[in-house]
């Protein structure tokens, strides 16, 4: 599942973060705007590889740990309810030849019901370590956006560009790769800021 989540998470993310830079790179200044122009000659670009920032960011790894966590939770309660239900049904073939018709049939019914409220409780376990891995994302990408916006004004940086493979982005010169630094920069932010880590 870890695999999973970080396959995932590095294609969402890199995903949002190339959107990003596209529609940052979009916009069209209005009149009265023309201070913040950048000429062609006046970029500065820098990447990072995204699946790098993702899985060495400690914050993610702490979360995603968590989550894995609650998923094995979930799947062994999953687990002992689905064994109980299987005993039960074990039981109920054993011995439901001294039953009369009637219980035979109130019995069945019973033992639909609760193979259905089974499937139910099962997906509504998926759907909440669905839900749960989804904002998870969601804040990862608000977290690392807002620390390279910082990081591109410290560094004067007009643009910074998500690197995955297959993306946009074919080629980069090493020199322009900041991903080291922006990830060590990320995991300084987060140890900084112990309380984060209740959230």
């Amino acid at each position: 599942m870890k695999r999973g989540l970080n396959l995932i998470g590095a294609l969402s993310l890199a995903t949002v973060l190339l959107y990003g830079c596209e529609t940052a790179g979009t916009s069209t200044p209005s009149e009265g705007t023309t201070s913040t122009e950048v000429k062609q000659g006046d970029l500065k670009v820098a990447f990072v590889y995204t699946d790098s920032v993702i899985n060495k960011y400690d914050y993610f790894k702490t979360k995603s740990e968590e989550l894995t966590e609650k998923g094995k939770k979930f799947e062994g309660d999953l687990q002992g309810r689905a064994t109980g239900f299987q005993q039960e049904v074990q039981t109920f073939q054993q011995t439901g030849g001294n039953m009369t018709v009637n219980q035979q049939r109130a019995k069945q019914e019973e033992l639909a019901k609760k193979e259905q409220n089974l499937m139910t409780y099962r997906d509504n376990l998926m759907q909440e370590l669905s839900a749960d891995e989804a904002a998870l994302y969601s804040e990862v990408y608000d977290r690392v956006q807002n620390y390279l916006k910082k990081y591109a004004e410290t560094n004067e940086l007009t643009m910074i560009l998500s690197y995955t493979r297959g993306g946009a982005v074919w080629y980069g010169n090493d020199a322009l790769d900041i991903t080291e630094s922006v990830i060590e920069g990320l995991n300084k932010d987060y140890t900084a800021a112990p309380a984060d880590s209740a959230k």
